[in-house]
């Protein structure tokens, strides 16, 4: 029976779109230009209300953010911006980007190229030379603007860019909180990203109900469901899949492993994105058979306790309200609830991520772990991705994870996929 002595809240469901993931003229969708500008807004309010005139970031999707530029990023710091409260930004772009992009994106009027010195295998003696080059050149433009005194927030920057940066009088500081405050809350532009990708996952779901079936490797089954949802309109299409033992806790992500009969799976489609927005998401299958007693009781105890924790996630309450809803580490006989870290938790998601491109963890985080010492407070515009997990270690578990949009009447879920039941895959 699910492990609960209080009345579990109904889950509530946010409104379904009523449009697809391509834009027309003839009628209101998501408005890109809107949603860069309120992006930039918000970063701007940030800034000022901290006194930090300007931010220089690297990491594709946090210049997207920033600026609407994004390139296929092969290599970290290959493309960076300098961002400024109140003066337009100066986007760095990697070589082939610097002169494809200008008038493709008109809305960025100041262009250069960037400075990269590809970290490892440069010769040190060149790196050198190039982190100067790198450094004199956001010297210039800071004292073009009159900024050369003041403060420079620096972003997912290796230690050789702050070091000469510093080498050249600039006073650096840590931007990442800067970034994750603005990311805290999302415009409605940006909610709307983020049903677009809840969306677009149930086609992943979906096909991972129709292709699991004894004798498949979870591989092959991850790559349905990434062309699925690719299909569907996410710019990046992601899976993975954990069956038997490897469903719990978390198996090697690279065990190709064939799902057997009767196997508990679970399907992510984490990392999937839409205009850079990701899903986080998790659905749970039985494969071949119907669910017993036990493995339904495992399913309801977490779906339960799931909905508690988001039925707590309401405007002005604090992330230590809903962290006691999760499962304490000696459920499982663990002794640190840093064992239960990014599996029995609860995370905002967006497009600003620091230094991952699977999943970008967003304010704010909620667990045992440190949200009842260090609480934050709940605010409508968040967007937050609920996880947790029951079974037993290498013998089979399940899991779920849902995304809810918090609004001034509480939390709303986002994707509509089913989740009340271990759903039955390859049942003859």
């Amino acid at each position: 029976m699910p492990e609960h002595d209080h009345v579990v809240p109904p889950l509530n469901y946010s409104d379904k779109l009523h449009f697809g993931p391509h834009t027309n003229d003839t009628h209101e969708g998501i408005d890109t230009n809107r949603m860069r500008e309120a992006r930039a807004e918000r970063m701007r309010s940030v800034m000022r209300a901290n006194n930090i005139p300007a931010v220089l970031v690297t990491g594709a999707e946090n210049v997207r953010y920033l600026t609407g530029f994004f390139w296929s990023e092969f290599q970290l710091q290959a493309g960076y911006a300098l961002f400024f409260a109140d003066h337009p930004a100066v986007v760095y772009a990697p070589a082939g980007s610097y002169h494809q992009m200008p008038d493709q994106a008109p809305w960025i009027s100041q262009w250069r190229i960037a400075r990269s010195w590809l970290e490892g295998p440069t010769p040190i003696s060149a790196a050198e030379a190039e982190s100067k080059l790198f450094a004199d050149e956001i010297a210039a433009e800071l004292r073009e603007r009159g900024l050369e005194r003041e403060p420079l927030a620096v972003s997912e920057f290796g230690a050789r860019a702050i070091g000469a940066l510093q080498a050249v009088g600039i006073d650096t500081i840590d931007g990442l909180p800067l970034m994750m405050e603005s990311a805290r809350i999302k415009t409605p532009d940006e909610i709307n990203c983020l049903k677009m990708i809840a969306s677009i996952s149930s086609s992943g779901f979906h096909r991972a109900l129709e292709v699991l079936r004894p004798g498949i490797l979870q591989s092959t089954v991850a790559k349905e469901v990434k062309r699925a949802v690719e299909d569907a309109g996410s710019e990046f299409g992601a899976s993975k899949v954990m069956a038997g033992p490897l469903a719990f806790e978390r198996g090697i992500s690279s065990s190709d492993r064939r799902i057997e009969w009767g196997d508990l799976a679970y399907v992510l489609t984490c990392g999937s994105s839409y205009l850079g927005y990701t899903a986080c998401l998790y659905r749970q299958y039985v494969v071949g058979r119907r669910a017993t007693g036990e493995e339904a009781g495992w399913y309801d105890t977490l779906r339960d306790r799931l909905d508690s924790v988001i039925g707590e996630l309401q405007p002005g309450a604090s992330t230590a309200d809903a962290a006691k809803h999760f499962a304490p580490a000696s459920k499982w006989g663990y002794a640190d609830e840093a064992e239960l870290l990014t599996i029995e938790f609860g995370h905002g998601i967006g497009l600003v991520n620091a230094g991952s491109r699977f999943v970008h963890y967003n304010p704010p985080i909620i667990n045992r772990q440190w949200s009842f010492e260090h609480p934050e407070e709940i605010q409508p515009g968040m967007v937050i991705a609920v996880e947790g997990i029951e079974g037993q270690h290498r013998q089979s578990g399940v899991r779920l994870e849902t995304m809810v949009v918090i609004t001034e009447n509480g939390p709303e879920a986002l994707d509509f996929y089913p989740r009340h039941e271990i759903l039955a895959a390859g049942v003859i």
